[in-house]
């Protein structure tokens, strides 16, 4: 069969962003988890994400990992690439967004790439090739104190060409703003002048939309999922795509209600102190996570005897930038991390083999132990919980019923996301 979007996305969360975004929008999407060794073997698949965990990783291993996921693609038929990132553009500093660029530049056979992280309804903007989280500049979001990828300079181009040798430029808003033909035309003279890179400004929706029109016929597209809002209709109007009613259906939901949180963000710290205004919750700690595994049997406790497919339960290791610190400072930012993982990790195979049926990850990393751990290869993309966060279906060894997995990047969903979302996904299966 052949698809029409291939797309690499650099971690689990913004693999599935950018598919929920694509369902949104109509097309019938499946998300694997690495790359498949298999063909695809359904037949109503319009755009498959294959979710690789290579934002943080050295670059040598991102590359081989992302061209991996291309020859996949490829041999899948795809019209066009996605090098999905996200939107906040967030990498270490010698990449890995511009590595990994360059190689699917070259394996492609293409001159120029362009990059539109701006997710506008998530606050994501770019201006002057500055990005934006709300009315902040990225450096004064929160995002400096990212503890993996922290982002201290909010000008991409300057920050993209840390990592490339090749030439950056920028797609200012006020050539987009003339519409499709100025943008094409410029894009034309950059890659006259060897730019290789472009920056994309983008505000609001209706830039994405000339955005998509401008970029359809590139075989590669990178960028944050907000592209994946308006790329779907132009591949319509061509005539690539058929109109599809359910692009999201999914399967009755069955099972106990668990959250599971590891991200620091400042939005999903917001989002567990909701969540504990009316509900019981349990904190992890790195430091005592570090003293052996009586917290994670503790956890374990306190979420059997409240298990319900009522009431959510919640267990976090969210915790401010200095508590975050303090706990880098005695165990390495590394290790602390990893305590954190293998105990999300546990708590997940668990809690899922007690009967946990609805699940909602929280954080990147988090979420890309947790489905390795749960042996998930593969997921249907449901309907949208917030903004880039959508539900998904997914079959796990020891459950007859699909597992309900929502996987949220840590900066994603409103304030009572995690109460709001098992409401979304609605009562259980009857039988």
């Amino acid at each position: 069969m052949s698809i029409v979007l291939g797309a690499i996305a650099d971690d689990f969360t913004g693999a599935t962003d950018l598919a929920n975004n694509l369902v949104r929008a109509g097309m019938r999407c499946i998300q694997t988890i690495g790359v498949p060794d298999h063909d695809l073997d359904a037949d109503d698949v319009d755009a498959v994400v294959v979710a690789l965990k290579s934002r943080s990783c050295p670059a040598e291993q991102a590359v081989n990992d992302s061209l991996s996921a291309l020859a996949w693609l490829q041999a899948q038929g795809a019209r066009q690439l996605f090098f999905k990132y996200c939107s906040t553009f967030d990498s270490t500093p010698a990449g890995n967004i511009g590595p990994v660029a360059d190689a699917l530049i070259d394996r492609l056979g293409a001159s120029q790439t362009v990059m539109v992280p701006a997710f506008p309804i998530n606050g994501r903007s770019v201006y002057q090739g500055h990005l934006f989280v709300d009315d902040r500049l990225l450096n004064d979001s929160g995002m400096q104190h990212h503890p993996l990828t922290p982002m201290r300079d909010a000008d991409l181009v300057r920050v993209l060409a840390r990592q490339t040798p090749h030439p950056v430029g920028l797609l200012a808003h006020a050539t987009l703003a003339q519409g499709t033909e100025a943008a094409q035309a410029r894009l034309a003279e950059l890659q006259h002048e060897g730019i290789r890179h472009v920056i994309c400004d983008t505000l609001d929706d209706n830039d994405l939309s000339v955005l998509a029109e401008t970029l359809a016929d590139l075989p590669l597209v990178t960028g944050g999922s907000g592209l994946g809002q308006t790329l779907p209709g132009v591949y319509r109007q061509r005539g690539w795509l058929a109109p599809v009613d359910d692009a999201g259906r999914l399967d009755a939901p069955d099972g106990a209600a668990l959250v599971l949180s590891g991200s620091c963000s400042r939005a999903t710290r917001g989002q567990v102190e909701h969540f504990l205004h009316g509900h019981e919750g349990f904190a992890l700690d790195p430091l005592a996570l570090a003293e052996g595994d009586a917290q994670i049997e503790e956890a374990l406790v306190f979420a059997r005897q409240r298990l319900s497919e009522t009431t959510p339960v919640l267990i976090h290791a969210s915790a401010p930038p200095e508590r975050v610190e303090q706990a880098q400072q005695r165990l390495g930012a590394a290790q602390a991390g990893e305590l954190v993982e293998r105990a999300m990790v546990r708590l997940a195979r668990e809690l899922v083999g007690d009967g946990v049926g609805r699940l909602v990850v929280a954080g990147g990393e988090t979420a890309g132990a947790v489905v390795s751990a749960l042996g998930v290869t593969e997921l249907r993309i449901g309907e949208q919980i917030d903004p880039g966060v959508p539900w998904t279906q997914t079959q796990v060894a020891g459950r007859e019923a699909p597992l309900s997995l929502a996987l949220k990047s840590g900066n994603f969903g409103g304030v009572d996301f995690f109460t709001r979302a098992f409401a979304v996904l609605g009562p259980g299966a009857t039988s």
